[in-house]
């Protein structure tokens, strides 16, 4: 995938460089395998904003993703968009049954690839297998916490983690972020990278798009009053007066707000 750039005929259109996806498919949903999607606006089920800056946005369809990787074997039909992940998505057509279904797609594979999961498989992208059976040094994403619950870790465009010691019961594992933690055996991962790694490096160009993707817009403290935010009020524009703090007060550059009481043993590093 390469960045496609706009024409500047608008100011809109000067800095707007966004991901070319003319080599996806536009084969339709699977229709067993999508439902609609409800938006919450950032809102839990007591319908109190806890995520902010969220709302409106295009009407689209979940795509039900296999996270579990059950033991199967089966060819890559189409390489396709998916609206609700950064990453694209791959279809994949079971050989003994025909049944299709979604994976995350890995980078590097293409149509007509042939994906297996099982304990005892090639080591290349987009298989996936056991952690005690991949090799120290592998880039591994779709990473399972507890065997069988389905991939949790690495799942966002263009990461990978790696495999960098095997114990007895826990392999070490080094994520994205530089952290390292400990994951059991037999917990499985997909191997590669995640794919659309230049999802990060584009550039939307125009407030529209942001609120497109359901991004609402975000005012500065400085700008609010002192009953709306902390660094609010004052005469004249202000530089907040105090250290960088949330509209509740707690710092927001470099506290931990991790409860040591919830500390994961698991984590080696972070």
């Amino acid at each position: 995938m390469v960045l496609k750039r706009t024409k500047p005929t608008t100011p809109s259109q000067r800095h707007v460089s966004l991901v070319d996806r003319t080599s996806l498919s536009n084969m339709k949903p699977i229709r067993s395998k999508t439902y609609g999607f409800a938006k919450t606006g950032g809102r839990n089920h007591k319908g109190r904003i806890t995520t902010f800056q969220r709302g409106g946005g295009h009407k689209r369809r979940y795509r039900v993703i296999d996270f579990k990787r059950k033991f199967c074997q089966g060819e890559v039909v189409s390489i396709e968009h998916d609206p609700n992940r950064s990453a694209w998505i791959a279809r994949i057509r079971r050989e003994d049954t025909q049944e299709e279904f979604y994976i995350l797609a890995p980078k590097g594979i293409s149509i007509g690839t042939i994906v297996e999961s099982n304990e005892f498989t090639d080591v290349k992208p987009g298989n996936s297998m056991i952690l005690a059976k991949i090799p120290i040094g592998t880039s591994i994403h779709n990473i399972e916490l507890k065997p069988g619950k389905g991939g949790q870790l690495i799942r966002s465009a263009g990461c990978s983690g790696s495999l960098i010691q095997k114990t007895e019961h826990y392999g070490r594992v080094r994520l994205p972020s530089g952290s390292q933690r400990l994951i059991p055996l037999k917990c499985s991962a997909t191997l590669g990278y995640v794919s659309n790694q230049e999802y990060n490096i584009q550039n939307i160009g125009k407030a529209g798009r942001s609120r497109w993707l359901s991004r609402r817009p975000t005012v500065r403290g400085v700008a609010m009053n002192p009953v709306d935010h902390p660094h609010g009020g004052g005469e004249g524009k202000t530089s907040g007066g105090r250290p960088s703090v949330t509209p509740w007060g707690r710092p927001t550059k470099g506290q931990p707000t991790r409860s040591k009481k919830k500390r994961n043993k698991l984590i080696l590093s972070r």
